[in-house]
Order: C-alpha cells, then structure tokens, then sequence
C-alpha cells in the first residue's frame, strides 16, 4: 500500500498545494495520503476523499540547545556562501546591536564560524541539533504517529521551518525516505540552512536545480527533480477563472482607464510602500502621467491594511485589493503563518493579473506572476543607505534579482521621478521588453504550468517504485 505523508507549514504552502491541483493528483497516485498540518484541521473541511486523512502536528517549540546549534549550523551555512550578497547581507542584519547573554552567544557563533564553517562543522552542528531534541516528548510522539501510520513517503512542502526539524528526525529514524519542494525563487542563494538533510528534492527549474547542487554539495544530481512550482498553477485552472466585466465591476474601476497596480510588500521589507503609493497618486493627480490612469494597490498577504489608514483617507480614488485571507489560529506564536487563503482572493489575484495594465512592485514574486500574463513590471527601489529611507536597494543585489535585472526584464525606479517616466515609457510601448519577459519566466519557472501538479504528483509517486 502506497501511503504519501504531506507536511504543509502554513498558509503559503496551504495556497500551494491545496487549493492547485495537487491533491486531486496525488490520490490517483497514491493508496492514501495523509496531510501532516500545522494549520487546524478545520482548515480542510472542503475535502471529503476517503482516500485523504488530516492529522494536526503538535507544535514543536525549540528548547535552548535546539536553538544553540541550529544557530550554529544557520550561520556557519551563511559564512560559507558569503561571496554572496543575499547571504552576506542576512549575516549584517542578524547581527545582535546589545550585549545581553543571547547576543553576546550570537556574537560568539560569527566569530566562531567565520573561522569554521566547513560543509563537515555544518553537517555535524546539524547532528547535534537533532540529537538535542531526540528525546523531546513531541519528537516521541511524531515517532510513534508516523510508526503508526507507516507512510511509504513523506513530502514536505517547504523545506525552511525549523519547527518541522523534530519531524523530519521521525521519518529519518524510521526510515521513511523524505521529500522536499523548494518552496520560493530566492530561498537558496539568500537564506540560512535547510531544516535537515532530506533524500529528494524538488525544484522550479533547471536554474534551482543548478544553485542547490552548488549550496547543498552532498545532494548528488539525480535526487533532485525539476517540476515547475504549484504556485502558478491557480491561474491555469478553470474554477479560478473570472471575466473582465466581473473584475471591472466588484472593485469599481473605470473600464476606459488604464490600470496600475502597485503590489505591497509586508511591513518588515516595505516600509516604502506608502511613499510609493503616494507618488503614484499625486502623479495621476497632477496629470504627470501622460494617460487615463488608475491605481489598484494589493496589500499584503501577511497582513491587513491597517498601516494604510492616512493614505485611504488622503487618496479615495486608489482603489484597494485586500487578500482574503482567513486567520484560522489566534495566539501562534508566527501569526502570519496561520492565516489561509480564500478561494474569492485567488479568484481576484488572478482577474487583477489579468486586466491590470502595468504592476508597479518592490522586487517581489509578483513579478514574476505579472510576467506569466505579459504584463510590463517596474520594482521601485526608493531607499539606500545615505536618504534615511529602509534601504531596498540593497536587494538589487541579490542573486535571484540580478537575473531578472540582468535580463532586462523588469525596470529600476530609484526615485519618483524615474517612476512617473517610466510608467509613461511603459504606456507609450508595452511590448517594448515581452521577449525578456518571457525569457525570464523560461529561467526561473522551468516547466509549464498546465500539468503542475500532475508532474510533481507522479515524481512523488516515483520515487517509491
């Protein structure tokens, strides 16, 4: 009997693998499938499959020990790729500014793992870290849940959460082989380690399989899979579909202007976003963009809309697209993580994407789901070290943004000026840079997206023949 566990973390990988095709997939693969969550069982109501079975995870909480070496093997992973600026500049900002214990230990570790940071030292932080929770209460109980329910295959769908680690010791220790899905476009050549060691993986692309093969150099070529990501495959799919008349009419736009949307950013990296949104405004107001124009913003995911408040008030014309996205755990410890999306927002994001003429961003995914419908993208960068705004143009330099920079595919505005005339460059000639879009979209999502699911479903299932 061929038994596939699906870990799924939070509301991204919820978006990700549960309202695409994936499941609908994984059952005609599988004898049964149990999803491993974080979020409430609740969550998954809409499901009646009685081949799908639910289990809501324990939350693990990391004990001082835990935290002491995963810190270790984090920071020795980004002292060893710091010729990188993504990780060259986490390494800066992780940097404690007290001298209280835990930062004095913190200051410790990057003086210590400057010296050393070895793919072996790594490996070995590592083995302590699992050691240190091998006992754990809740590691017991993952042990004696996964020897219970003997998957033949566990599937994490995100393969960052160092609360999933415990997790990840139990199907070791158990011997059941384990998957992960790379979960984002920036996650390798930017962020700390993986939470553990894992004997498959799937990637976006050709390009992803390449940077982990360099990041990860114990996993050998064949253990990694491309597959495309399900990320996008929402706006291939029929019941996400919209007509422009619909879109037109439940956000009040005026179907004989041309629509930007500015995509928002969480405020822990977007803390521009209202000088941006101003400046397109006041542009549409002073008639500085030479065309009929709207402004569509889309807040955050992660958030609502509260930080906005003045702007509303200031501006009533911009027209706001808030994600529904439901808040399904009060008091978690990450709050973010336990909010999900409702079908109406996937529906929304996908007509904004669309009919939106031109999206205005700060280096964000959307990008890239804006070029998947051909539509031109500008990434406002407004802050840098020397004006005294949060400085985004550091992340120009990172190497999963360089690409799309380098490839001409987006343009660069540093200030309000460059933005209005690039707005009004775009509108002159929308086209002007489709074959880089299209060229960038090949680079960084190496499969089409019709089909998604269906091809990381029958790599999951190959991988227990």
């Amino acid at each position: 009997m061929k038994t596939l566990g699906v870990v799924i973390t939070d509301g991204v990988g919820y978006r990700n693998f549960i309202m695409s095709n994936f499941i609908a997939e994984t059952v005609l693969q599988f004898d049964k499938i149990i999803i491993y969550s974080g979020l409430p069982k609740s969550c998954y109501q809409s499901f009646d499959n009685p081949k799908l079975e639910i289990k809501e995870l324990t939350v693990f909480k990391e004990g001082k020990a835990t935290w002491a070496f995963r810190k270790w093997k984090e920071l020795a992973h980004l002292q060893k790729h710091k010729s990188f600026y993504g990780m060259q500049d986490n390494l800066k900002m992780g940097y404690p500014g007290s001298n209280s214990l835990r930062s004095v230990f913190i200051k410790g570790l990057y003086f210590f793992t400057k010296i050393i940071h070895s793919n072996s030292s790594i490996l070995f932080a590592e083995k302590l870290q699992f050691l240190s929770f091998s006992k754990n209460k809740i590691t017991k109980e993952y042990l004696a849940l996964l020897k219970n329910d003997k998957p033949s295959h566990v599937f994490f769908t995100h393969q960052r959460p160092p609360f999933l680690a415990p997790f990840l010791y139990a199907a070791i220790k158990s011997k059941i082989p384990s998957s992960t899905f790379i979960f984002s476009w920036d996650n390798l050549a930017s962020k700390g380690r993986m939470l553990g060691t894992f004997d498959y993986f799937l990637v976006w692309s050709e390009l992803m399989k390449e940077e982990l093969l360099y990041f990860y150099p114990n996993v050998k070529s064949d253990e990694v899979k491309v597959v495309g990501t399900p990320q996008f495959e929402p706006y291939v799919l029929d019941n996400y579909k919209s007509t422009k008349q619909d879109f037109i009419q439940k956000f009040g736009l005026d179907n004989t202007k041309k629509i930007i949307c500015y995509s928002c950013a969480d405020v822990s990296i977007g803390p521009n976003d209202p000088l941006v949104i101003k400046t397109i405004a006041n542009a549409i107001r002073n008639n500085q963009i030479k065309f009929d124009t709207q402004l569509l913003v889309r807040t955050s995911p992660a958030e609502d809309d509260s930080r906005f408040r003045a702007i509303r008030e200031e501006f009533p014309e911009i027209v706001w697209n808030v994600p529904k996205w439901i808040l399904t755990r009060e008091n978690h410890q990450e709050s973010w993580s336990q909010r999900i999306p409702s079908h109406e927002d996937i529906v929304d994001l996908r007509s904004l994407l669309e009919n939106a003429d031109l999206s205005i961003n700060m280096c964000s995914t959307m990008s890239l789901d804006f070029m998947l419908f051909n539509k031109p993208v500008i990434n406002t960068v407004f802050g840098n070290q020397e004006n005294g705004l949060y400085n985004d143009q550091r992340f120009l330099n990172y190497i999963h943004y360089k690409k799309v920079i380098d490839g001409n595919a987006v343009t660069i505005a540093k200030n309000e000026k460059e933005l209005v005339d690039q707005i009004n460059q775009t509108f002159n000639n929308s086209n002007e840079r489709e074959k880089d879009r299209k060229a960038m979209i090949d680079l960084q999502i190496g499969q089409s997206l019709e089909g998604t699911s269906k091809r990381i479903a029958a790599t999951l299932a190959a991988f227990n023949d």
